[in-house]
């Protein structure tokens, strides 16, 4: 991780681990030949299609695609972060992180201990919470509060749901009356200081939801209060007119509003492939789904949906559906979720817009028209171009000359933010229906460029197989192969797509000459390089010769050169046709002449 930990650590770190220990101490592998196999731990198999290699480093399932290293598998496995990753890894392998000048607060081994000291806490008060909703001389109303909103035993348990019983002090006296403790209790929002400097239990008498990170540690909670509860008669926060029915924990230093999803957590360990994810509003809407058996709904916390969350939802699925209520409050947040949504609506991403009856809730909707139809409704939740022009247009007259220039006014600004390519130019195109705008009339230069980029398509003719793609896949496979290249600049001559790349990942093995194809693809892991590198990592020969492997692999540098040299010498003739050429010029390529017409007579 570029200016965290150093690349040379972690290159010797995936070289000393192995990935198959890493793996079979999670999954079951079992020896298949040079390889080990087992039924995939990503997607539901009966019949093993998840291979692990030791030479490469690399796993590979053949069934759904995934593949990477083992700080990959760790990430999606373990649901760690980067850097926790590394750690796990370095831990088991004796060995200590060092992070560089700079590197995030977490790296300091002092706040590294106050993190974990802060994650143990609240662990604790997970435990406690749960404990209370059994044992507290008032649980039954609680469970029966549980029962009347639909939840069995089963997802109550699930999701870790507690109750914080009445009082003002159950948590501290639990917990210890140290001041130590209080201030750490106070560090993760469970305790509030008064200005006394005495310190209350911030939750009571509320139904409790735990809210755990990627890993399933807990790193704050969010509080339903209980109707007609004890609370009402002892708490005077609790007799203001304004109480909060819902409470969450404040922003603390594991806890950050804008980052975290309450049940994202619950819904990777419930489905191993996830094809959409629905936002909600609410814990119970959460839990309500998940009793009904729809397991991949969410809820933000008290926030609008920002881009942390829709990056972090985005790499789970490429579909997110927001579901809100049908009123106008509802179709406000679902123009504050669109609008923070155009920055990361890529190609290949989509998101809908689900709208309830008023007055409905997901809890509510669920239980009256039952998990299918419920399913169906998200099935044909509103696409995300129909949301933005629906709403724009709303209030204008879109049959006057004015509403339709009020719409280009408001409606570029937005489309502006959207990231290029083919989402942005066809909601453009849109733009220009609704306005009655003819595109023709835009911008000459406007119109050129459309025009440069549009390459002719011959459909007769099938694209051979890329001599770069084909080198690079040896490459992966044996990596020492590097040092059969020789000099690099005879690569250089022509802009063929991929060698740049594959003149990278040369010079990065020859000089790195230990490097395993794990320790390699990690180098490339926050570049857009890295997944066509682990696509062509699964690549395997039909006969694994080493002879016949490096035969190949001179071969088609050798190919490769002759191209390079080929499209250089025809861009200098193209350009001799123009005009006398430089001397310089002039001199290349005379000797590209002399070196094609010698390569011709060896072959």
């Amino acid at each position: 991780m570029a200016g965290r930990i150093p690349q040379s650590f972690i290159d010797d770190l995936i070289n000393r681990i192995d990935i198959v220990e890493i793996v079979d101490s999670r999954v079951p592998l079992k020896k298949a030949g040079r390889e080990y196999t087992a039924c995939c731990p990503f997607h539901n198999e009966k019949t093993p299609s998840f291979t692990v290699s030791s030479p490469k480093q690399f796993y590979h399932c053949f069934g759904c695609g995934a593949h990477g290293t083992a700080v990959g598998f760790l990430m999606e496995y373990d649901h760690m972060s980067f850097p926790e990753a590394i750690e796990e890894l370095a831990r088991q392998a004796g060995l200590d992180v060092p992070y560089e000048a700079g590197t995030r607060a977490e790296a300091n081994p002092a706040r590294q201990k106050q993190s974990q000291d802060l994650y143990a806490i609240l662990a604790r008060a997970d435990q406690f919470y749960q404990q209370q909703l059994r044992q507290h001389s008032q649980f039954q109303r609680a469970i029966d509060y549980l029962k009347q909103r639909g939840m069995s035993g089963q997802i109550v348990a699930e999701f870790g749901i507690g109750f914080a019983p009445p009082g003002w002090d159950n948590l501290i006296r639990h917990m210890g009356n140290s001041s130590a403790l209080q201030e750490q209790l106070v560090n993760t929002g469970m305790l509030i200081r008064k200005d006394d400097g005495h310190c209350y239990d911030r939750f009571r008498d509320r139904i409790m939801f735990p809210i755990r990170d990627p890993r399933g540690r807990c790193i704050g909670f969010g509080g339903r209060i209980l109707p007609g509860g004890a609370e009402t008669h002892q708490d005077s926060e609790a007799k203001k007119p304004g109480t909060a029915k819902y409470l969450n924990s404040p922003e603390t230093p594991l806890f950050h509003k804008g980052q975290e999803l309450y049940g994202l957590f619950e819904a990777r360990r419930a489905l191993r492939d996830i094809p959409r994810l629905l936002v909600v509003e609410g814990y119970m809407d959460v839990v309500a789904l998940a009793e009904a058996g729809i397991r991949y709904a969410v809820a933000t916390l008290g926030t609008a949906t920002t881009v942390d969350h829709l990056n972090r939802l985005f790499r789970l699925c490429n579909e997110v559906v927001f579901c809100f209520d049908g009123d106008r409050a509802g179709r406000e947040a679902a123009g504050r979720a669109l609008e923070n949504a155009l920055p990361v609506m890529q190609d290949g991403r989509q998101i809908h817009f689900m709208f309830l009856p008023e007055g409905e809730d997901p809890d509510t909707q669920v239980k009256k028209i039952g998990s299918t139809r419920f399913e169906s409704d998200i099935d044909a939740a509103m696409p995300f171009s129909t949301f933005f022009f629906e709403r724009l247009k709303e209030p204008l007259n879109m049959d006057s000359m004015d509403g339709r220039a009020q719409l280009a006014s408001q409606a570029k600004p937005l489309l502006a933010k959207l990231p290029d390519g083919v989402m942005k130019r066809m909601m453009n195109q849109q733009l220009n229906l609704f306005t009655r705008q003819n595109p023709a009339r835009q911008s000459s230069a406007g119109t050129r460029a459309a025009y440069r980029y549009r390459a002719p398509i011959n459909r007769n003719k099938s694209t051979p197989p890329s001599l770069v793609r084909y080198i690079l896949q040896r490459l992966l496979h044996q990596p020492a192969l590097a040092q059969q290249a020789d000099d690099l600049g005879r690569f250089s001559q022509g802009a063929i797509p991929g060698v740049d790349l594959l003149i990278e990942v040369l010079e990065i093995l020859q000089i790195h000459t230990t490097l395993k194809t794990g320790s390699l693809i990690e180098r490339f892991r926050e570049t857009d390089k890295a997944s066509h590198l682990q696509k062509l990592a699964t690549w395997q020969p039909e006969v694994d010769d080493e002879a016949s492997l490096v035969e190949e692999f001179t071969t088609a540098l050798n190919k490769l050169e002759q191209m390079c040299l080929q499209q250089r010498y025809d861009a200098l003739l193209a350009q001799s046709n123009l005009g006398p050429l430089s001397p310089g010029d002039e001199a290349e390529y005379r000797e590209l002449f002399q070196k094609l017409n010698k390569n011709k007579c060896k072959a």
